[in-house]
């Protein structure tokens, strides 16, 4: 090819890394309609982000963006069963998520397997976390599923959240790299985050607590999600 994945990258990273034809399985299963549909199974993995945590201890499932994520694929699907599944626990780091992988994610089936610990890996660094996705990845596609990669969401304590030097933004492009190298699809909340205050917002509009996102930070995780789905039919 002469362009390579990463200059089709639009902005905000939403446009695949992968190949055009990656959800078509998923997508005509979604389709399929009574009596033939069966359960879609979709396992959202990670830390408190995915979990659902707000300002802790309170957590709230039906605001975060695994839920969004499946009301959304709803609106666009009406006819499939689809049990979106969080096997996220708060305070994990990947190298803990890669240890249950198998026992907690990979025996749900599923048919997707979202991946969200970037905020909590800066504590283990680069090498290690980098081990433990690639870990994850390698033995979900093994086992016959999809998989979606996110970037981390804001930290209202980073001196400068546009700074690329700062370790959450060196996960954040670990994580895209990641993506590219397993061609894999890609929801960049980082990108999406640091576009917003680009364009003028402050981080903590989009977040509940320093490092948990609000109702309005989730959504934009989810839309970016969804935006590998197909347009929103409103």
């Amino acid at each position: 090819m002469a362009l390579t994945r990463r200059t089709l990258l639009l902005a905000g990273g939403l446009r695949p890394m992968f190949g055009a034809a990656y959800f078509d399985e998923l997508i005509a299963e979604m389709r399929v309609e009574w009596p033939k549909n069966q359960t879609i199974q979709i396992a959202a993995h990670g830390h408190s982000v995915p979990a659902g945590y707000f300002q802790t201890p309170v957590v709230q499932p039906f605001d975060s963006y695994p839920h969004l994520f499946h009301v959304g694929l709803k609106k666009r699907y009406p006819h499939a069963v689809i049990n979106v599944v969080v096997t996220a626990r708060g305070g994990e780091d990947s190298a803990s998520g890669a240890a249950r992988f198998e026992r907690d994610v990979l025996a749900l089936r599923p048919k997707l397997v979202t991946i969200d610990y970037g905020l909590n890996d800066r504590g283990m660094g680069l090498a290690k976390a980098r081990e433990a996705w690639a870990t994850m990845i390698r033995k979900a596609v093994a086992a016959g599923s999809k998989v979606m990669l996110l970037t981390p969401t804001g930290d209202s304590r980073i001196a400068d959240f546009l700074d690329p030097a700062d370790p959450l933004s060196k996960h954040a492009q670990q994580i895209r790299d990641l993506a590219e190298e397993f061609e894999l699809p890609l929801a960049d909340s980082f990108k999406v985050y640091q576009d917003y205050v680009e364009s003028g917002g402050a981080l903590p509009d989009l977040l509940s607590q320093v490092n948990h996102p609000n109702r309005r930070g989730h959504e934009l995780v989810a839309e970016a999600m969804l935006r590998h789905f197909g347009p929103d039919p409103k």
